[in-house]
């Protein structure tokens, strides 16, 4: 698997403090659109992300990349809406992402739920994904069940989240809760907790980038299902019926295993995610 940053301890703590000190922003697209926006007609989307969540998306310097950056440049490029990212924070995404004002949408690894169904719009599913565990190399951990009576860090209002409540109750002090993923991997790197829960590219990412530090994936097909990851919109949202047929067509015309195949190094399930879409 080839991927093009080295995420260790120091780049964490880089992106952390970045997200800290204020947004950053990449501006890229080309094409117009019509409606409310700039003279002209003109319009730029402002997408959220939360850039800690490398490959997905990351700080690179002063620049927001990773898989996601990339494949949502194909979609607006395909859908010829002009663009701009910007590095919020998750909660600050699904918050103002919610209200629909300053951000149009959102992109940040985020799986489609039931539950969050109820407040935004998603586009049609773009990326498969799973929750994956992450502990010391020799750890007796086999499955989410053995994490009961251990200290389990997770990003808080994830799926991660909600499984791990599931599993150790929702007001277990075992469960700590972080504001990203980063701060979950320096507390588990700490000695703070046994285990982190997180999404699997990132789970594989900081294993890969971080060899001498001795950890270990578990994967639990049992407790942590398959989930498809989505763009996320505020309800009622214009901008969906824009993107959805770009996204069906980067699916469909090769772009997306470009990217994907650039990030990952291997071939995607596009059969699964169009089979998804089509739900």
């Amino acid at each position: 698997m080839r991927l093009k940053s080295v995420l260790t301890l120091m780049t964490l703590t880089t992106f952390l403090f970045t997200a800290a000190c204020g947004t950053e922003s990449a501006t890229t697209g080309s094409g117009t659109s019509t409606g409310s926006g700039t003279a002209g007609g003109e319009v730029t989307y402002k997408i959220a992300t939360d850039a800690s969540y490398a490959p997905m998306e990351y700080m690179d310097k002063d620049k927001i990349t990773g898989f996601d950056i990339d494949f949502l440049a194909e979609v607006m490029k395909e859908a010829g809406l002009k663009y701009e990212v910007v590095n919020v924070g998750w909660d600050t995404m699904l918050e103002s992402v919610k209200q629909g004002k300053e951000y149009q949408a959102g992109i940040s690894s985020v799986s489609i739920t039931d539950e969050r169904k109820q407040t935004y719009d998603y586009s049609i599913p773009y990326f498969e994904s799973t929750n994956m565990i992450l502990v010391k190399e020799g750890s007796t951990v086999k499955s989410a069940d053995d994490l009961k009576g251990k200290k389990v860090a997770v990003q808080g209002a994830t799926t991660a989240d909600t499984i791990m409540s599931g599993i150790l109750g929702k007001e277990s002090t075992d469960l700590k809760r972080f504001e990203s993923n980063a701060l979950a991997l320096m507390e588990l790197e700490s000695g703070g907790v046994e285990a982190v829960v997180a999404d699997i590219a990132i789970v594989r990412e900081y294993i890969k980038n971080n060899p001498g530090k001795k950890f270990q994936s578990v994967r639990d097909d049992k407790n942590f299902q398959a989930e498809y990851y989505g763009i996320l919109y505020p309800k009622g949202s214009e901008l969906k019926a824009k993107l959805d047929p770009a996204v069906k067509k980067v699916l469909e015309n090769g772009k997306f295993a470009e990217v994907y195949k650039k990030w990952f190094g291997e071939e995607p399930n596009v059969k699964k995610l169009l089979e998804a879409a089509a739900k």
